[in-house]
């Protein structure tokens, strides 16, 4: 097959590929290093396609496999631990899910920004990397994705009663963490403003005063989690006193379908320092999750 003809037939796919394979990873980085792996995969494979299934069931295939290769080795899913440039306060709890990274709403095909956002928001794919590979795969490919069970199964190389008990286990573990409806656009954004407003004027109790009695706030690739308002409070006001005569900017954006925010630490005659992405996880009316990314996609994506 000439190399116009494989793009011409992988083509249509490749942004819905590396959307599985995020979902699958919790990494972007790694979900581009898995689509790519694929699409040489396919190129190699060829001759073996011969149409006897959809290119797109094909190709789901190839990245699923691919990407529960890549959540077998530890090596590539553990990024190094950042340390702290202030005392933090001891921390309530600590993720073991350090790899997780944003995905920009920018790569996001229009039909998932508004009709499946809960299959990309942030505690969804959080609690997808918790689960055992073959239950993410399958609760991916069958609940997500739509394919029919028997297609799962041949994805997976296994048997029909064998997905069933793969996404009875999935189901049941991620029941246990859903949240409320999101609230509407108009909520949502007060809501984002009220933050940055709070966040950039240093009140911490006017961020405080947004969040739910349960928020929680994450920072990847720390392992640092902090539950409740006083956690998050202490840790904030230890952040801001490390900030001292600076500031933070924010600049919206969206992430995983969430209001989100770049930042910056800025002061005058000094260079800015780059401070992370900050994504919302609301509930209701209120912020219900705040996350800290210190990595994160490249700029561009968030603009």
């Amino acid at each position: 097959m000439r190399d116009d003809d494989f793009r011409e037939l992988t083509e249509p796919y490749r942004r819905e590929l590396l959307l599985h394979c995020y979902r699958m990873l919790g990494s972007l980085t790694d979900a581009e290093d898995v689509l790519q792996e694929t699409l040489l995969a396919a190129w190699r494979g060829i001759g073996d396609f011969a149409g006897r299934s959809s290119p797109r069931t094909w190709l789901y295939r190839i990245a699923t496999n691919r990407c529960l290769n890549a959540m077998r080795d530890a090596r590539r899913r553990r990024p190094p631990e950042p340390v702290p440039p202030f005392d933090a306060p001891e921390p309530n709890r600590r993720s073991e899910i350090t790899w997780l990274q944003p995905y920009p709403d920018a790569l996001l095909e229009p039909e998932i920004r508004y009709t499946a956002k809960e299959s990309v928001e942030l505690a969804f794919i959080a609690g997808l990397q918790r689960l055992p590979p073959r239950q993410t795969a399958a609760l991916v490919l069958r609940d997500v994705l739509g394919f029919p069970l028997d297609e799962v199964a041949r994805m997976l190389d296994t048997g029909d009663t064998a997905v069933k008990g793969l996404l009875q286990r999935a189901r049941a573990a991620l029941d246990q963490d859903t949240t409320e409806p999101r609230p509407a656009s108009a909520e949502e954004q007060d809501l984002g403003r009220r933050f940055a407003d709070a966040l950039t004027s240093d009140d911490v109790d006017g961020v405080i005063e947004l969040l739910t009695d349960q928020a929680w706030l994450t920072m990847p690739p720390a392992p640092h989690e902090y539950h409740g308002r006083d956690a998050i409070a202490a840790f904030m006001r230890a952040d801001l006193n490390w900030v001292a005569h600076r500031r933070f900017e924010l600049t919206p954006t969206r992430a995983n379908t969430q209001p989100a925010f770049t930042s910056r630490i800025i002061a005058p005659g000094e260079p800015a320092i780059d401070a992370g992405l900050f994504v919302l996880t609301l509930s209701g009316t209120r912020i219900a999750g705040i996350t800290r990314f210190f990595a994160h996609a490249p700029a561009d994506l968030f603009s």
